[in-house]
């Protein structure tokens, strides 16, 4: 793993994308506190959280990625205050991270990789059971990271708070 400069005068935001259930919400949870004491104040967004205050409607593949730019605008505003994000997000655009890293500093980009049929077999996300069309992963092509900074493998077989305290280390070896 190759370490990043990171600007000190700025936040960092860390971008966890994944499947819709991988576990992104419930690990920016988790590892939120140690962020906050180590690389100092931080908040959570959820994609779903940003729509509603945003009231962004489109759930289709461009009204998605155009919400992720929107996004990532409203976070380099953020960071650029020196406050770090924790953004749980699908996002699964090579466009959207590609955008990411040339346009902000200080982008660490986490990928919760879990398989589809593993979500459903658990039961995550009732978004799966319902009969609704433009789910990414489902009937959405996902373009899941080439190269991201972390992979952090979520299989359900680990428990959360042993995947939170690997993640950490792998950030703290990054950055």
């Amino acid at each position: 793993m190759k370490k990043k400069k990171i600007t000190k005068s700025k936040g960092i935001l860390f971008w966890l994308t994944g499947l819709s259930g991988s576990g992104k919400s419930s690990i920016a949870k988790k590892i939120k506190s140690k962020i906050n004491k180590k690389y100092g104040p931080t908040i959570i967004f959820n994609g779903d959280d940003l729509r509603n205050i945003l009231k962004l409607k489109g759930y289709s593949l461009p009204s998605r990625l155009e919400n992720g730019y929107k996004f990532s605008e409203l976070f380099k505003f953020m960071l650029n205050q020196k406050i770090n994000i924790i953004f749980a997000g699908v996002g699964l655009f090579h466009k959207l991270r590609n955008y990411n890293k040339k346009n902000i500093h200080n982008y660490v980009e986490i990928y919760i990789k879990s398989d589809l049929n593993k979500i459903l077999l658990v039961g995550k996300k009732k978004i799966y059971q319902k009969k609704l069309s433009n789910i990414v992963g489902k009937d959405l092509h996902a373009e899941f990271p080439r190269r991201p900074d972390i992979i952090v493998d979520n299989n359900f077989k680990v428990g959360i708070n042993k995947l939170v305290d690997q993640l950490f280390k792998d950030i703290k070896k990054l950055i």
